[in-house]
């Protein structure tokens, strides 16, 4: 297989590049290559730009408001976007949600909730996690039991570690509505929680760079309509490994490593340190790690790929290039030295540094670095990655 772009794929290229490079506000361009906290407003306004021309929702399908992309075209995007200073596209209903939804939801359902996706006026939490149910997320305890009646759900528990929570008004929730199932995975279904209802309470949970992005919600006595159940009763199981193949592929993350390879080079030179054999001899080795990790999904996303494992692709990419963005994120903070701390109460929560002069900037990259060491863990830890990786490899062979 031949790993290059054809020519109409660096046509797309260019036009990709040279949209963001005019459409893009500047604001958000120079908060994104500080490392500063982006707030909803800043996403709602990019999201937005994007939807305009179809660009927001790269894997939807053309009848759902999708641009109908191939996988070479999103991961294209993907890239140019990222290099070009814009904001990652986080929202979980556009790349969790939404594939679900269109595999295996109601008319009902699509007809109801993907137009507020597409318009980033509805935007949703994950409710996965929960405390002893993390990694073994066959172990959620959150139940779910039909009113008598049959036309809501009475659900009842906790979940933790709840993305962008705050910024929420709808969650999508594995929930045990069968406890009494033989084996973990059974017995669990997928619901679709409003979370204005009563019974629902938001607690933010203070991260090691100050910031507030992760939440627990709690969920007492919240009535859920019979028609909020996507797919059939106790089957939620298959819906969220379909769901979680689509988040560990995006986790990845290779823009975002090449984004922050090309802040690293940056900031050596602006440090002196450029010719520091040192440095270039680490940096260099990220190059290759790059490299290999990208021709990686290259050749996954080739059309002649027959691959023996298809299941654990995702994993394979999860691992490596979290665990390359980690490395990447500690060696910024290297070249940065003692300027890599903030020394104020401003710096240290990541606000007002857009004025501020390019040496105190640098104080956002210890924030980065320690908002890197999540990247490993969600979406299933990369331990786990790699048992699910030897396991699927042996049993091909």
């Amino acid at each position: 297989m031949e790993l290059k772009f054809t020519p109409e794929q660096e046509t797309f290229r260019m036009a990709v590049r040279a949209f963001v490079k005019e459409r893009l506000p500047s604001d958000i361009r120079q908060k994104v290559e500080m490392g500063l906290r982006l707030e909803h407003a800043d996403y709602v306004t990019w999201f937005r730009i994007l939807q305009e021309k179809s660009w927001l929702t790269a894997s939807w399908p053309v009848e759902h408001g999708g641009p109908g992309w191939g996988h070479v075209q999103r991961y294209i995007f993907d890239e140019e976007t990222l290099l070009a200073g814009a904001p990652r596209i986080i929202a979980s209903g556009i790349q969790m949600l939404a594939p679900v939804l269109l595999a295996f939801g109601t008319e009902a359902q699509k007809e109801k909730y993907l137009p507020d996706i597409l318009s980033s006026k509805t935007w949703w939490a994950q409710g996965f996690s929960e405390p002893g149910a993390g990694s073994d997320l066959a172990a959620i305890r959150t139940t779910a039991f039909l009113e008598p009646g049959g036309k809501h759900f009475v659900v009842n528990g906790h979940k933790v570690w709840t993305s962008y929570a705050h910024w929420c008004s709808m969650m999508f929730a594995l929930v045990k509505t069968d406890p009494s199932a033989s084996k973990p995975q059974e017995g669990i279904s997928f619901l679709l929680i409003d979370m204005n209802s009563p019974g629902v309470t938001i607690r933010p949970i203070r991260m090691l760079e100050g910031g507030t992005d992760l939440n627990e919600c709690y969920l007492d006595n919240v009535q859920v309509p019979l028609e909020n159940l996507v797919g059939e009763l106790h089957k939620g199981w298959s819906y969220g490994k379909y769901l979680l193949g689509h988040e560990r592929t995006g986790i990845a993350g290779i823009g975002s490593c090449k984004q922050q390879l090309a802040r690293a080079r940056l900031i050596a030179q602006e440090q002196g340190l450029e010719n520091e054999a040192w440095l270039q001899s680490k940096l260099m080795q990220f190059e290759v790690e790059l490299m290999a990790l990208e021709f990686t999904a290259l050749r996954l996303l080739g059309q002649h790929q027959q691959s023996k494992t298809p299941a654990v692709e995702a994993s394979m990419l999860k691992v490596k290039g979290t665990e390359l963005r980690q490395a990447i994120y500690e060696t910024l903070v290297e070249i940065a030295g003692p300027q890599a701390i903030p020394f104020s109460a401003e710096a240290q929560f990541l606000e007002h540094l857009s004025e501020a002069p390019q040496d105190e900037s640098l104080a956002a990259l210890a924030a980065n670095c320690l908002d890197s060491r999540k990247v490993t863990i969600y979406g299933g830890t990369n331990e786990v990655q790699r048992n699910l990786i030897a396991k699927a490899t042996l049993a091909a062979y």
